[in-house]
């Protein structure tokens, strides 16, 4: 694949210098910036929440008054600068690209600046992201319920610096490996819009349309029914559980096939949490869940926060109705009530929907379900070639930026 081991053979056989890294970079603590000033045009303000694993989300952007960030220039960023994050989700590395300029760095975000004599920005970047620097900044967070990584532990934190010509090779390696994954990325997120594009047409009905009959997701449903938080830290209700329990956060329009909690049979016993039939759509009721929704594809429990309809195989299949939900997931969110916008068992089973005849149930499922596979099947097509390519670029990541360290 190259001749990286050659190299480094050459260069540096009997291994290569470690350096803190404040001595091979610039390390900066971002600005407080007040949330009541943002704006909708002006300096964007990069903070945690858009700090993600490899890249800088544009989801929620907020930006800030060009002549207020004037006033502090030490917190502008540049093309090239890479920020992590220092709270929460700690050690998450992107890169700013021209796109998200001007801006400028907010509080608990690290900006990392290498010195072009010692490191290369794209190696510091893989190295950044690597499982090693991972465990070590995870093991080096302070805080309780907020993890916190401080820029001290960063500043005194060794990095390797491997000759220019080592550096550059790796990361020519890294970088083709990323190239395919965005490639990839970017197909598979025209796949998903042409999935999106079909799902809207196929479920929208006229009001006219004589074969459609509308419902509510109450009137076809056998049951509804939420469950219960068995009382947290009680070690008869979890300790020695193996009945599954579905948290809210874990609907997220895929279908469920197992849970990340188990519970007790004294916790079904003694709490609502109990046994939902598989097959059920699970619509998620409160908090920033709200709206979504999946298929259990195993028997179950829920916390309260879960609402489980139980469809009637004579009026619907559990199928299209799921399809239904996922699709109408804005309309539904948009039913929310009080501070956090949450839904109820109410709202959810009022909620409107069209049946069409069973046979055409099933012929919308058959075509959206073979959609569905190819953007979310991890085992097939696009998901399982992205997949592995990413377990391909972490193992060689992994590999090539393991290095014996220099004796003194």
């Amino acid at each position: 694949m190259s001749h990286i081991e050659p190299l480094i053979a050459e260069l540096c056989p009997d291994g290569v210098e470690f350096k803190p890294l404040a001595e091979v970079s610039e390390i900066l603590n971002g600005f407080a910036f007040r949330s009541a000033e943002y704006t909708s045009t002006g300096v964007r303000i990069i903070r945690i929440s858009d700090v993600q694993k490899g890249f800088i989300s544009d989801k929620d952007i907020k930006y800030y008054p060009l002549d207020k960030v004037a006033n502090i220039p030490q917190y502008i960023l540049y093309t090239g600068d890479l920020v992590l994050s220092l709270s929460g989700s700690i050690g998450r590395v992107a890169m700013v690209n021209d796109a998200q300029l001007p801006a400028a760095l907010n509080q608990r975000v690290a900006a990392i600046r290498p010195l072009p004599k010692d490191l290369m920005v794209r190696f510091l970047y893989h190295y950044l992201n690597s499982t090693y620097f991972e465990n070590k900044a995870v093991a080096s967070v302070s805080g309780g319920t907020v993890k916190n990584l401080s820029t001290s532990w960063l500043r005194g934190h060794y990095v390797p610096v491997p000759p220019m010509e080592v550096q550059r090779e790796i990361v020519r390696i890294l970088d083709n490996f990323s190239q395919l994954e965005a490639e990839l990325e970017a197909e598979l997120e025209a796949r998903r819009k042409q999935y999106e594009f079909y799902r809207d047409r196929l479920l929208t009905f006229g009001v006219n349309d004589h074969q459609v009959n509308w419902s509510t997701l109450g009137q076809i449903s056998i049951k509804v029914s939420s469950g219960a938080t068995p009382k947290a830290g009680y070690e008869p209700y979890y300790s020695t559980g193996t009945i599954p329990w579905l948290r809210t956060n874990e609907v997220r329009f895929t279908d469920i096939l197992d849970t990340e909690m188990r519970i007790t049979e004294r916790a079904v016993s003694e709490t609502a949490a109990s046994w939902i039939p598989k097959n059920c759509v699970i619509v998620a009721i409160s908090g920033a869940t709200a709206g979504r929704s999946a298929v259990n594809k195993i028997p179950l429990t829920t916390n309260q926060h879960c609402c489980n309809l139980q469809i009637d195989p004579t009026i619907a299949n559990y199928q299209y109705v799921f399809h239904w939900t996922a699709n109408s997931y804005q309309q539904l969110k948009a039913q929310g009530r009080g501070a956090r916008a949450d839904l109820n068992a109410q709202i959810i089973k009022n909620f409107p929907i069209p049946l069409p005849p069973l046979e055409e149930q099933e012929r919308i499922i058959e075509i959206l379900d073979k959609f569905d596979a190819l953007v979310n099947d991890l085992s097939i097509g696009l998901p399982a070639e992205l997949q592995a390519r990413r377990k391909q670029y972490e193992y060689y990541r992994d590999q090539l930026l393991t290095f014996d360290e220099l004796s003194a």
